[in-house]
């Protein structure tokens, strides 16, 4: 008797063994596409180890972030599948609480999602965890989620502490800068605005929105001059987008 029930627990281990073997093959053929920019077969691979092992956080947590690249790339194509990145996130935090990077993600996600509140329950927690070693991406998303939950006072700190962890990061000062803006305060709002356009690393310098809402601040202190500047640096960036086109049809708009 022993021996026969010996057997099958012996096969059993060994299934399991070869499943979390061949995942984390798949895992990293998933993760070398990612990086070569082969975003669909990337997927292909993610899906391949999660049939293999549910279990396997980093696969499930690389899914999200291919559909994160794809709704970079446009948010309005069918590609873009905010609630598939949701879901992939979920499945990585069910397998590693933990996993700090994923709560983040899981955080930016809620607030595409039109979920302000749900993602300041999920970053709040993970903004004051020392051991993040991100804490400016925390604070930013926090402010960023207080931004669209309409908590205005309590985005203001947030975001400071986020461009304070992190001088050169310029989506928190755009942030920080929209923050102001809608409180009315537009003498910051520009202070903050020109500070994330001015920063050389990275694209900056190139950030359309952050061109776009230091018009609207140029406008209401009367900086008519840096107004239409700004207008038209932001419709030579990007013609085409939504943002862009509205800069367009401002700086043609009579004065």
């Amino acid at each position: 008797m022993v021996v026969l029930l010996a057997g099958p627990t012996a096969c059993a281990t060994q299934a399991g063994v070869d499943d979390v073997r061949v995942a984390n093959a798949e895992y990293g053929l998933a993760g070398d596409a990612f990086h070569r920019g082969r975003y669909r077969e990337a997927l292909q691979h993610v899906e391949k180890a999660l049939d293999r092992n549910e279990a396997n956080a980093d696969a499930a947590y690389l899914g999200a972030m291919v559909m994160l690249v794809f709704c970079a790339d446009d948010d309005k194509s069918p590609d873009c599948r905010y609630d598939e990145a949701e879901r992939y996130l979920r499945a990585a935090l069910k397998s590693e609480p933990e996993m700090r990077d994923a709560k983040n993600a899981l955080g930016v996600v809620l607030v595409h999602r039109s979920r302000p509140k749900e993602a300041v329950e999920v970053l709040e927690p993970l903004a004051r965890d020392m051991l993040y070693r991100s804490p400016e991406k925390a604070w930013g998303n926090l402010g960023w989620a207080y931004l669209r939950a309409g908590q205005h006072d309590k985005a203001i700190p947030a975001l400071k502490r986020a461009v304070a962890a992190q001088p050169l990061f310029c989506v928190g000062h755009y942030r920080l800068g929209l923050a102001y803006e809608k409180k009315g305060e537009h003498a910051a709002a520009r202070q903050s605005l020109t500070r994330a356009l001015g920063i050389e690393e990275g694209q900056c310098s190139r950030l359309q929105e952050a061109f776009w809402a230091r018009a609207r601040v140029q406008k209401k202190l009367g900086l008519l001059a840096e107004l239409r500047q700004d207008l038209q640096r932001c419709s030579e960036l990007a013609p085409r987008t939504q943002v862009g086109r509205t800069c367009k049809r401002q700086l043609q708009a009579p004065r």
